[in-house]
């Protein structure tokens, strides 16, 4: 099984800043539209992230992320526990994003009826109340492995206009497997969503790993866990499958940091090249 771990906590720091009134700011990442920075001060601070709170545990671990389409600077401020302040702005790439034209489509494809769209509606406030759920646990902090492994057929931050309409962007990777291809779970955490049929994304299970930071397994032929489960990477959580609105059978994944989009390339580097787990 290939991880992903925090090297900042077991090795290599990308960026170690020496901070007034703290000790040693330590920040891992990528420093990009859609990344996510792994961070680390002294025990006892307090982290805000262009003017909001961020949660750090009692060992002095964080998180901050950058959306799609994330503006080129972020302000970090730490507040030591001896009360000094230090603050960094953050510079952040810009990416150029996959945009793919499609027209003359039939139009109920483009526009869902009214009840379609209800649908809709319910189901995105049970997705937005699952990823509403944090722990203070720092899971993450663990790394993350591959749910399942298998050709990239889609990639982060991707946009299709359909029959002249901006459709929202592809804020996941995707991942070709044969239907009933098992998925383990990217990470450790909570699952705080285990639907079997959900209008987009079908098959859908989310995973809490802790500090605000989620991961999204969409399309899912078949979901083996529950509300509640406590998985830990590789652990099975469903198979691969083409339910929802999809095209044939992949595996979706996302990454979420509360309200911002990551990229889980950023997170977990390169598909393996080999198809079995180790």
């Amino acid at each position: 099984m290939k991880r992903c771990l925090w090297r900042s906590i077991f090795g290599a720091v990308l960026l170690l800043v020496a901070v007034g009134g703290v000790e040693a700011l330590e920040l891992e990442g990528a420093f990009t539209q859609g990344g996510l920075v792994f961070g680390r001060t002294e025990p006892g601070s307090q982290v805000t992230f262009d003017g909001q709170p961020v949660r750090v545990s009692p060992g002095g671990l964080f998180l901050i992320g950058f959306g799609r389409d994330a503006p080129p600077e972020s302000l970090l401020r730490v507040v030591g526990p001896d009360g000094r302040v230090e603050e960094r702005r953050i510079a952040v790439a810009p990416r150029e994003y996959k945009i793919q034209r499609i027209d003359g489509l039939p139009e109920q494809m483009v526009t869902p009826s009214e009840a379609v769209l209800a649908r809709i509606a319910a189901e995105a406030e049970k997705v937005k109340a699952a990823r509403a759920q944090t722990s203070e646990e720092t899971w993450f902090a663990q790394g993350f492995v591959w749910p399942v492994i298998g050709p990239i057929t889609g990639v982060y931050g991707s946009q299709r206009i359909l029959n002249g309409e901006p459709r929202q962007p592809h804020f996941g990777v995707d991942i070709a497997a044969p239907a009933g291809t098992p998925v383990g779970a990217p990470g450790e955490g909570i699952v705080t969503l285990a639907e079997p049929d959900l209008y987009f994304s079908g098959g859908t299970v989310i995973i809490d790993h802790g500090h605000g930071l989620n991961s999204a397994l969409l399309h899912l032929e078949t979901v083996t866990v529950r509300v509640g489960d406590h998985v830990k990477p590789g652990d099975p959580i469903g198979t691969v499958g083409a339910t929802g609105r999809s095209s044939g059978p992949h595996l979706d994944w996302r990454i979420n940091l509360f309200d911002a989009r990551i990229d889980p390339q950023l997170v977990i580097g390169p598909m393996p090249k080999t198809a079995d787990r180790e």
